[in-house]
């Protein structure tokens, strides 16, 4: 993995198991991180206050999604699915 990346080493973790076809049903329990990896991540730069004043959204849960052409979709719902997304 590579070190301080969170979103590496859950894109490697969860999405690519639960991106297999094979299964069903996943549901990720538990997740232990060694000691000498999780000293590799930074903290925020900022709070999260300061995401919230930047997108004007309070009182909710702000939510992130990637949207993987392998789903299938056409063009046109591809685009209008990634619209929605950064519509938000």
């Amino acid at each position: 993995f590579e070190e301080g990346s969170v979103t590496n080493l859950f894109t490697c973790i969860v999405g690519n198991v639960f991106g297999f076809k094979a299964l069903r049903a996943l549901r990720l329990e538990d997740l232990r991180i060694p000691p000498a990896y999780s000293k590799t991540f930074q903290t925020a730069p900022h709070e999260i206050q300061v995401e919230r004043d930047k997108l004007n959204k309070y009182g909710r849960s702000l939510l992130g999604c990637t949207i993987k052409p392998k789903l299938g979709l056409s063009a046109k719902n591809y685009g209008r699915a990634v619209y929605e997304c950064f519509r938000g």
